[in-house]
């Protein structure tokens, strides 16, 4: 086992889902195969228009032959490992080039890094961990609402956050209150703190957002904690959202249950466009495949 970087555009002509599966050629088959088990972290190349750089981590559970596509495999991800990076972590920054594996013996950047899939060091994976999901200023919760006891990365709110062990580091990546803190901040983030229904914008006294981050699909039917499975909710419609009574069509209008007794007041609670606020990056925006999930198995028609 050991850890690896997997290259993923969001414009890939690969039949990818980061948070499910990773379609690759067999020239990586072992490569691939030498990260089953463990940890890899996921990265766009700076040639990709706002590239997000290296942008989460998930880890790998077994590799299977795609038979839809010969000489071509799929790497399964764990369900409930893959996350979204809070800080997207360039390439390189002020101190040079993030990922130290990719430099040859003259300190330039060798051809690695243009390999689609490649080993990475310990010291290069917890470099870009820490970076991704140091949280200085964490995501505060709504009053009221029960976080549970905070470790892990809340302790670590007032300094950048340090692997201390392989135990510690699984512990935080796999942490349900760390992963809920994580997404809560990503979605939250990305809708300016807004529901994505109603459109308002509700801070409370505390300084803390009254806005819910909602998965999707949710957690406990394997629902990923990735940006494109959530969506900001204010209270009351996440409560209706949760229990099928409003839904989103692909292209993000706002769909009501025949089986709402209120739908027009209901209706009232949207904002002027009846569909939910459509994020400017297409990558961030709540993707088709958890809309359509949601609709079949959740939604009351």
């Amino acid at each position: 086992m050991g850890f690896g970087v997997f290259i993923h555009r969001s414009d890939s002509i690969y039949d990818d889902s980061p948070a499910e599966r990773y379609q690759f050629p067999s020239q990586y088959l072992g490569r691939v195969q030498a990260c089953v088990g463990d940890w890899i972290i996921y990265y766009e190349p700076r040639k990709v228009a706002e590239t997000r750089g290296y942008f989460a981590i998930a880890k790998v559970m077994q590799i299977i032959p795609d038979r839809n596509a010969p000489n071509m495999h799929i790497a399964l991800i764990e369900p409930g490992t893959y996350l979204d990076f809070i800080n997207p972590v360039p390439f390189s920054n002020e101190d040079g080039v993030i990922e130290r594996g990719v430099l040859n013996n003259e300190g330039r950047i060798s051809g690695r890094a243009q390999s689609a899939v490649r080993p990475i060091s310990p010291n290069d994976f917890d470099r870009i961990v820490s970076l991704g999901l140091d949280e200085t200023e964490p995501e505060l919760p709504r009053i009221g609402e029960d976080v549970g006891p905070l470790t892990g990365f809340a302790d670590a709110a007032q300094a950048p956050f340090i692997f201390e062990s392989e135990r510690h580091r699984i512990n935080q990546m796999t942490s349900r209150i760390v992963r809920d803190r994580i997404f809560r901040r990503l979605v939250l983030d990305a809708y300016d703190k807004r529901c994505a229904v109603t459109g308002l914008k509700l801070i409370n006294g505390g300084g803390r957002a009254e806005v819910n981050a909602a998965h999707i699909r949710p957690v406990e039917a394997n629902g990923p904690d990735i940006l494109t499975n959530g969506v900001a909710l204010s209270g009351t419609v996440h409560w209706m959202f949760d229990r099928g009574l409003i839904a989103f069509s692909d292209d993000l209008e706002i769909l009501i249950s025949r089986q709402a007794n209120d739908p027009e007041g209901i209706q009232m609670l949207f904002n002027k466009t009846g569909r939910a606020i459509v994020l400017q990056r297409v990558s961030q925006r709540p993707h088709p495949h958890f809309l359509r999930w949601h609709r079949e198995n959740c939604f009351k028609h």
